[in-house]
């Protein structure tokens, strides 16, 4: 779903043709066209903030008229409307075309959500329009595409050519002079040119500015300067110092100013004439690093800072690119006995990072909108503290998060938010902590990479071994969930509404899921994936309408259902179930339109199919694809294609074009990286031929390539071990790998070198099956051998099973031939087992075990046994349980011989590790003797 091309060369037709993508739209006539109503996150009383405004969907008839073009409604990452709230709004094509709210209650103030495109550099471009209220212009409202438009993976940036578009709207707000009346009708107009896509305004009535508190402080009698250039930050920093001092309230005027750095408080008021007049903007001119922000003393310089109120302002930042170690937050550092109070932070990397140990911080009453990363994460032993009564719109990470990644987080709540509109990740998640409270939120419109609420251990330093992991009693209470869950990119599947990680260890709390409506998921309702779970007490829980399933099992869980409906399911089974008697369903009273044994395991993920009667495009599921067969010969041609990365535009889709002169390319200096094809059926896949283009200026060049299949896309097989495939343009820049015909309907190249450029690189990837033409001529055919028994390592690029995985470690790398990959158990559950199928029952009597030769991995010694089976399912001990030590020093190696023995099946089952809490085997070699 990477788009390249300039995207700035856009007439109205390609605007939809973008953003539609497979849903037809017709071209909106003069006047109003009717859409479908779909609920909106402020339909659920009671739950979620409560806001000063009203707020108004363009493509809602019931208070809007437009003669400009509806898009949506759509779900797909990358595609304009995708990220409308709803999953639709309004382009503005041309000069005169509008859109026209008519106001239910007066409005001196309003703030509008919209898109326009950017510019071929990535660097943003601006246009304006006419804003009329009651058919008379008031002003030209400015517009611009600066703070969005991110491109690319992970970490993003602005580069166009690195395609994959996202990020795409933004919000400006403007006050009309007067308050207009119920019944008044405020126009957005295009002016022509650069077209402009609406999808909301927030009208409200801003009261006037808060005057200076008795004997307080300004920021002025410091030297402060409203509505310039000049860097205020000292003089701020200088009544703040002086408000400690004196125990005095520092009061920032109506006005901007401008800071270059953070202003560090502690023990000090400061507060504004509101978040509408009192503004803090700016950013270092040629130190990228710093810019506006209000922080608190760290930890290791005299921190936290205690006793801080910081309330009734903006901080309004120039931050247009996302660059993880720079502290360009609106709020940071540490801060105790806090509260942040009616703040309005926008256009910053993350609205508040907060830096603990820390404790009793309370964030309330604020607006967090079109942030780079995370609205709020509370990082690194943050205790007893909330975020309350705020709404967080268009973050580029997380919502809210908490995440203590080396410091538990203790008894922290969310409670009462509305988060809408993520761009990655969920709208609101806790990374471990213990006793923690989500409850009353509403939460809406995931985008992609994450679901609406997520509890997890995941992310680095998240371990019971720091008291960091999950743990107590987690609450979650009384949310709403609504069209929430999207999909993962790297994954290629959904991700639930609910979900819950076990990938560092097992999440081991007691979870307790209470009063929630889960409506309109985009994939699940509720999923377990990685490590396992237990346990979740769901209880008077509704869903209504998902994608795909009510429950998504991808790894082991125990759960409770007490009074939990389903309707509307898309796959039109509850529950996908892999893992088997690994979920453990215990059914109480009152459940209905679902049962446990209404459950599937496939080998393709279902499209999902929206029929949700609340809208938001649930009544025109996704479209199925056109129909289509593996065919003959070079089964991969034009079939679908997806690549961990690209550069510029050398998209993975050329490898599989026909042309050896068009290419695919990896980013450069990130090994590895993966091409997968999807043959659009199970093949006898026996070879692959891969292409560089032909021409002499690519010089020879080794790639170190292996190969793997799969049946469903998931489990994947070694076809050929990673090795050193080289490309000469003397015989044609190709390399062919054969392998043993394979059933396979999926094909994934993994690449680790490139002796010639810094990046994975391949014009052509070509795949043969049986029965389908040579990739190279047939040799003449020879008589064949006497067979032979078999020698060397048997277990070479044979098919393995685990008990489970952690992360990326799965058990296909131990007969990868490659030591420096490895599988990983699990963490913290024993026993765990890896095993080999060989085929066919075959002598053996050695075993060769082998951990990663680097220094990195010190001694450790691991228990296991070793048994076999000739069916796969009896299994026989062929060397008891014994302790091997696994050194550095010697090759990190363990050897293990037992009487000779006719096995098909060989399996470790580990019970100890001195080194790690988890099984861990980068090579495991069987030998006949």
């Amino acid at each position: 779903m990477k788009k390249t091309g300039r995207v700035h060369a856009w007439t109205i037709a390609t605007v939809v043709a973008l953003a539609a993508g497979a849903v037809s739209v017709p071209l909106m006539s003069s006047g109003a066209v009717a859409a479908t109503a779909v609920d909106s996150p402020w339909d659920f009383a009671g739950r979620g903030a409560s806001v000063p405004f009203i707020e108004f969907e363009a493509e809602d008839t019931a208070h809007a008229t437009t003669n400009g073009q509806v898009i949506g409604p759509d779900r797909v990452y990358t595609h304009l409307p995708s990220e409308a709230s709803g999953r639709r709004a309004v382009t503005l094509g041309g000069a005169g075309q509008y859109v026209e709210f008519t106001l239910t209650k007066p409005a001196n103030a309003m703030s509008l959500r919209y898109s326009v495109p950017d510019n071929a550099a990535g660097t943003g471009q601006n246009t304006t329009a006419d804003l009329r209220v009651n058919g008379t212009h008031l002003k030209d409202l400015a517009l611009t595409s600066r703070y969005g438009w991110y491109y690319g993976g992970y970490p993003f940036g602005n580069n166009p050519g690195a395609g994959n578009p996202h990020h795409f709207y933004d919000e400006t707000r403007t006050m009309f002079g007067s308050t207009l009346a119920a019944g008044a009708k405020v126009r957005v107009q295009s002016n022509g040119g650069i077209p402009i896509t609406v999808d909301l305004a927030d009208f409200e009535v801003v009261p006037g500015p808060i005057a200076r508190p008795a004997g307080s402080l300004s920021v002025d009698d410091f030297g402060a300067a409203r509505n310039g250039t000049t860097d205020s930050t000292a003089a701020f920093q200088a009544a703040v110092d002086a408000g400690k001092a004196q125990g005095k309230v520092v009061y920032i005027p109506e006005g901007t100013y401008t800071l270059w750095n953070h202003v560090i408080v502690d023990g000090v008021t400061l507060a504004g004439a509101g978040p509408w007049y009192s503004v803090l903007t700016g950013r270092h001119p040629t130190q990228r690093n710093l810019a506006a922000g209000i922080y608190g003393k760290y930890v290791n310089n005299g921190g936290p800072s205690r006793n801080v109120t910081l309330k009734d302002f903006a901080i309004m930042g120039e931050i247009t690119e996302r660059v993880d170690g720079d502290q360009v937050n609106a709020l940071g550092g540490a801060m105790s006995n806090s509260t942040i109070d009616n703040l309005w932070l926008q256009h910053t990397k993350v609205g508040a990072w907060m830096d603990g140990p820390m404790d009793n911080f309370t964030i309330k009453n604020s607006r967090i909108l079109d942030q780079t990363a995370d609205g709020v994460n509370f990082h690194i032993g943050v205790t007893n503290s909330t975020v309350t009564n705020t709404f967080v719109r268009n973050t580029g990470d997380d919502g809210l998060a908490m995440w203590p990644e080396n410091v538990a987080n203790v008894n922290n709540s969310f409670t009462h938010n509305t988060v809408i509109l993520p761009i990655l990740a969920n709208n609101i998640v806790t990374y471990g902590g213990r006793d923690i409270k989500i409850t009353d939120n509403v939460v809406s419109d995931t985008i992609s990479n994450g679901g609406g609420i997520h509890i997890a251990n995941r992310y680095p330093g998240v371990n019971s071994g720091q008291g960091t992991a999950v743990a107590g009693t987690i609450t979650v209470a009384r949310n709403t969930l609504l069209r929430a869950g999207n999909s993962d990119y790297n994954w290629n599947f959904g991700v639930g509404a609910l979900w819950f990680d076990g990938l560092n260890e097992p999440v081991n709390a007691t979870i307790n899921v209470t009063d929630t409506d889960i409506l309109d998921s985009s994939y699940a309702a509720i999923h377990f994936i990685e490590g396992s779970t237990k346990t979740v007490n769901f209880t008077n829980v509704r869903i209504d309408g998902t994608g795909t399933y009510m429950i998504q099992a991808q790894s082991p869980a125990t759960a409770n259902f007490t009074n939990v409906s389903a309707a509307h399911i898309g796959a039109g089974v509850a529950i996908h179930n892999c893992v088997g008697t690994g979920l453990v369903i215990t059914q109480g009273a009152g459940n209905t339109g679902w049962s446990p044994g209404s459950s599937t395991c496939t080998g393709q993920w279902p499209a999902p199919n929206y029929i949700y009667p609340g809208g938001g495009g649930n009544t025109t599921p996704t479209p199925t694809p056109t129909p289509c067969s593996p065919g003959t010969g070079d089964v991969a041609r034009g079939k679908t294609v997806t690549a961990t990365s690209q550069n510029q535009g050398f998209a993975a889709p050329n490898a599989v074009d026909g042309d050896a002169n068009s290419y695919w390319e990896s980013a450069s200096n990130a090994f590895p990286q993966l091409i997968t094809v999807d043959l659009c059926g199970i093949v006898s896949a026996r070879s692959v031929v891969l292409k560089l283009p032909p021409p002499a200026a690519w010089a020879t060049r080794t790639q170190t390539i292996a190969v793997h299949g799969s049946t469903d896309g998931t489990n994947w097989t070694p076809l050929s071990a990673a090795a050193g495939r080289t490309f000469d343009p003397a015989s044609g820049n190709t390399a062919t790998i054969t392998f043993p015909a394979t059933n396979v309907r999926y094909v994934r190249l993994t690449f680790t070198g490139n002796t010639g450029w810094p990046a994975a690189q391949l014009s052509s990837f070509e795949v043969y099956a049986t029965g389908g033409p040579d990739p190279t001529p047939t040799p003449t055919p020879t008589p064949t051998p006497t067979p032979t028994p078999p020698s060397g390592n048997l277990a070479r690029g044979k098919a393995t099973s685990e008990s489970g995985h952690s992360d990326v470690y799965g058990s296909g790398n131990v007969v990868d031939g490659n030591a420096g990959t490895y599988w990983e158990s699990v963490n913290n559950a024993w026993p765990q087992t890896v095993t080999v199928d060989l085929g066919a029952a075959t002598g053996v009597g050695r075993v060769v075990l082998k951990l990663p030769p680097a220094a990195s991995w010190a001694t450790r010694t691991q228990t296991l046994s070793v048994l076999g089976s000739t069916n796969g399912s009896s299994y026989s001990t062929v060397k008891g349980s014994a302790a091997y030590t696994f050194n550095p020093a010697t090759g990190n190696t363990a050897t293990i011989t037992f009487p000779a023995t006719s096995q098909r099946y060989l399996r470790l089952s580990f019970t100890g590790n001195t080194g790690w809490p988890a099984g861990q085997l980068s090579e495991f070699e069987v030998y006949a003797s």
